[in-house]
């Protein structure tokens, strides 16, 4: 195993106070920010004071993709800052450290920042949003969901089934104008079913008393009946709540993978547009966001080399300053990308493009790569002449 040097070790365990106080300080934020918006609930609506913190709580980890790029970045301002005000940094460069191998140590620690971040939007963020998205429907409608959803669209991917309901009831079990279309390899259609009504138990659906249609190679339909209740599998291989919550809610409760099931779903039947972009900038942002960490920390070197000396005040306004200008980018490029004129992973990633160029040029006036250094010449003494 790779020894980790003393150089890094040090510098690491510089940034591991900043960065947990920077993850604290957003949530305390951002969980204050919402409070402050539900607690008209509890004024006005009487509503429960543990539903109302079990919205809060549940809410805090969908923030994780903006805390821990601005903690990476105040962890590397602090510390990096705090380096230079002591001069440390001055005596590593005169013991023959550049610039670039400094920065190593930190850009490790943002690596392992975006892993964390990652794991945490993909794994635990859709769990808990999808929690605090039904407290707020239970406060506000007294209901698992909203009164009436509208028009779910689903495909399994595996299977190439796809799963139309044209509304779900509040009970969150009841569904109203069903139809399943099972694909083949010759036609487009093997076989329909179209029901009145549906229930969801499980990983199942039940049809009641559905309209069994089958088609030959051609489209035509070759037999159809009205027959008894039918249970089907839900797509995908998930359970009754997961198929809900994939469609209720917005991107934060649903998976990369889930994200490339509903663009896939979109796709095979033609359907683009808005919609479209925003589930692929959704999933572009599944993975540009975590990256920013790295991207954050790599530009806190340079700029904690020119303004490190002026305090940490300064990294802190340094920080939100560069969070502010990252949030307009990534702001400006999402638009383009929901709208198709650009692609939508491009638009998602254009910020971190631009940010690890322009870091690049700073860490390179501070100490280029490739130096022109004059050759040193031994001088060799004359030979001696021979003695007499």
């Amino acid at each position: 195993m790779p020894r980790v040097s003393i150089l890094d070790r040090y510098l690491v365990s510089a940034m591991i106070p900043p960065f947990l106080f920077g993850i604290a300080a957003f949530l305390i934020f951002w969980a204050f920010n919402i409070f402050f918006i539900a607690s008209d609930f509890i004024i006005n609506q009487h509503a429960p004071v543990l539903l109302v913190l079990r919205f809060v709580i549940y809410r805090m980890p969908q923030c994780t993709p903006m805390a821990f790029p601005f903690a990476s970045l105040l962890a590397g301002l602090w510390s990096m800052g705090q380096f230079v005000g002591n001069n440390e940094i001055t005596a590593m460069r005169a013991a023959g450290i550049s610039v670039w191998r400094i920065a190593l140590g930190p850009i490790l620690f943002g690596v392992a920042a975006a892993v964390a971040c990652y794991f945490i939007n993909e794994s635990i963020a859709p769990q808990a949003v999808d929690i605090s998205t039904r407290s707020f429907y239970q406060i506000v409608y007294h209901a698992d969901t909203l009164p009436a959803e509208q028009q779910i669209f689903r495909k399994d991917t595996a299977t190439e089934t796809v799963y139309y309901v044209t509304q779900v009831m509040p009970d969150n079990a009841t569904l109203e104008g069903v139809q399943i279309f099972k694909a083949a390899r010759m036609q487009t259609w093997s076989e329909t079913l179209q029901a009145k009504s549906a229930t969801l138990q499980d990983g199942f659906m039940t049809l009641h008393e559905p309209v069994v249609s089958r088609y030959n190679a051609n489209g035509d339909v070759t037999k159809q009946r009205t027959g008894k209740d039918v249970t089907v599998p839900l797509p995908a291989g998930e359970t009754a709540k997961e198929f809900l919550s994939s469609v209720n809610s917005d991107s934060w409760t649903m998976s990369s993978a889930r994200l490339r099931q509903q663009i896939d779903a979109l796709q095979s039947q033609g359907i683009g547009g808005t919609a479209l972009g925003v589930l692929r900038v959704n999933l572009a942002n599944k993975t540009a966001w975590p990256f920013a960490c790295i991207v954050g920390i790599f530009l806190s070197v340079p700029l904690a080399i020119r303004f490190g000396n002026r305090g940490r005040f300064a990294g802190i306004g340094l920080s939100i300053f560069a969070l502010f200008i990252y949030y307009l980018m990534v702001s400006a490029a999402s638009s383009f990308g929901r709208t198709g004129f650009i692609d939508a992973t491009l638009s998602c990633w254009l910020p971190n493009i631009i940010i690890t160029v322009t870091t690049l040029g700073l860490m390179w006036q501070e100490e280029p790569l490739i130096t022109t250094r004059p050759r040193l010449v031994a001088l060799r003494q004359p030979p001696r002449p021979a003695e007499q």
